[in-house]
């Protein structure tokens, strides 16, 4: 054995040491502060929770809490500080670019057990619920009031409110209604010290600083939410969905940018390529025209006067801008079918693909096409396939790459396919991301879109809260020496994927 070897095994065995250390003076002072079954330390117990939706990167936390009050919330989050213990908030784990992903020196905090309805105020139209609550359960518990909450992102099943506020979700309907920033009036959270701390309010405006948008999307560094009240709306009478073909993607992004400029903003405006069509028809038959180069589903909801007048307009447009077919659903068992497929986008590219990475950017409407057609050029360049849907109304992009993370090099590849995804889309007038959150997959585009003087900026903004920066460490602003590094990613598959980040 050489030197070099015995270096490593050296290195690796005083890590697993300085871990084991670590993880027996966590166990001690939390355990007091929780029920036995709360506090999980063994591998077969945390693997689970080892990442998020962005399977790609992996990483091991030393201890998993799940407490069950707000007293537990609190003195856990004491002792971490009191410790300078790193702690990483988790929901229900839907999310998308690595912002659950353990400190491997870390406690993650799950918050599964928040999952009451508090109350339902069909007067007020608003519900508070904790953060564990599920999206649809929030519609679902408002449905008997003729209510329900809008933002509705493809994972609403599952996918947590405490999450939604964390990354500041949308969803197909958010053209309309608007993204969860939009359908918030009051989040709870504690500090890292285990301060509680209520932003916005029950009312249409709060004392003070408004600091409620400061909260929605800040990514789990700022506060742990533990409960939001969110404002419902009432369900519409009637909703109706186009489908529409195109056999040119120009002329599908052209018909989004003159259905706005006509001054109509539908309940739904979403658009699929060609290869997300053949996907998604084959996993939910949902009646997708697949010789289409383009599918566009444009919804109209309100009263049925209000519907029929948005829908014929809708159509005019559709047909003069080129749609080759069009078909009104004829009721709402077709509505739900034509929507099936826009739903079940991402299950159907897992059927096609081991792992697909799954990118978030936003653009003008009117480069939608430019846009289209630079990630078809990628494909090339990076030998990768990539299917496509977009939040159309709003320039929200959601291209899926398909690879094997097995695959070392692929997995290379497709971290630069995503970061040219991303390049690109600034470029074009956009941003990096809409809806899913920088978390650690968008750390080196940060460098592209912000300056270090604004990442400085950003940094002093957690430190107000954080001082320690112990809440979500080494996620969504870059260190100085990753923007000096272009960005670059390191790939160190079963480890955290960023050498740089910070370690406790």
């Amino acid at each position: 054995m050489n030197a070099s070897a015995l270096s490593g095994d050296a290195a690796t065995n005083s890590d697993a040491a300085q871990r084991a250390a670590r993880r027996r003076e966590l166990v001690q002072t939390l355990a007091p502060l929780l029920p036995a079954h709360a506090l999980l330390w063994q591998r077969e117990d945390t693997v689970p929770y080892e990442c998020d939706g962005l399977t790609a990167y992996r990483e091991q936390p030393l201890v998993v809490a799940l407490p069950e009050t707000e007293a537990q919330v609190a003195a856990l989050l004491r002792a971490c500080h009191q410790l300078e213990v790193p702690v990483v908030a988790r929901g229900a784990g839907t999310g998308l670019s690595g912002g659950a992903l353990p400190h491997r020196l870390g406690v993650t905090l799950s918050l599964a057990k928040f999952n009451r309805i508090l109350e339902v105020d069909p007067r007020a139209r608003t519900a508070t619920v904790q953060c564990g609550v599920r999206n649809l359960a929030i519609s679902e518990a408002a449905a008997p009031h003729g209510l329900f909450y809008a933002p509705d992102p493809s994972s609403q099943i599952a996918c947590t409110i405490g999450g939604n506020v964390a990354e500041n979700s949308g969803g197909v309907h958010c053209l309309k209604y608007g993204l969860t920033l939009h359908n918030v009036l009051r989040v709870k959270g504690y500090t890292i010290e285990g301060e509680a701390l209520e932003f916005g309010s029950a009312a249409l405006d709060a004392p003070g600083l408004d600091l409620l948008p400061l909260v929605v999307g800040s990514e789990g560094m700022l506060v742990v939410i533990t409960e939001v009240t969110v404002k419902l709306v009432p369900t519409p009478q009637l909703a109706r969905c186009i489908m529409a073909s195109f056999d040119d993607i120009r002329k599908a992004g052209d018909a989004v940018a003159r259905i706005i400029a006509a001054g109509i903003i539908p309940a739904g405006l979403e658009m699929m390529d060609k290869p997300m069509t053949a996907a998604v028809e084959d996993y939910v038959h949902a009646g997708y025209d697949l010789d289409a180069a383009a599918i566009l589903l444009c919804e109209s909801d309100g009263t049925p006067e209000e519907v029929e007048e948005e829908i014929a307009r809708m159509l005019d447009v559709l047909a003069a801008s080129g749609a080759t077919r069009m078909q009104t659903s004829r009721d709402e068992a077709q509505r739900l079918q034509f929507w099936s497929g826009r739903k079940n986008a991402f299950p159907a590219s897992g059927r096609i693909s081991p792992d697909y990475m799954c990118m978030d950017s936003t653009i003008p409407r009117k480069r939608l096409a430019d846009m289209l057609l630079a990630i078809q050029q990628m494909e090339q360049t990076y030998g990768l396939r990539c299917v496509n849907v977009f939040h159309a109304g709003d320039g929200n992009l959601h291209p899926l790459i398909l690879f094997d993370a097995n695959d070392a090099d692929q997995l290379h590849r497709c971290e630069r396919f995503g970061a040219d995804i991303l390049e690109t889309s600034v470029r074009l007038g956009g941003t990096i991301t809409g809806e899913h959150g920088v978390g650690i997959e968008k750390l080196g585009s940060m460098c592209v879109q912000f300056s270090p003087e604004e990442h400085e900026q950003m940094r002093a903004l957690k430190r107000a809260f954080d001082a320690r920066e112990l809440l979500n460490p080494g996620k969504v602003i870059p260190t100085l020496r990753r923007c000096a590094e272009g960005g670059k990613m390191h790939v160190r598959r079963g480890l955290l994927p960023f050498p740089d980040l910070p370690r406790f």
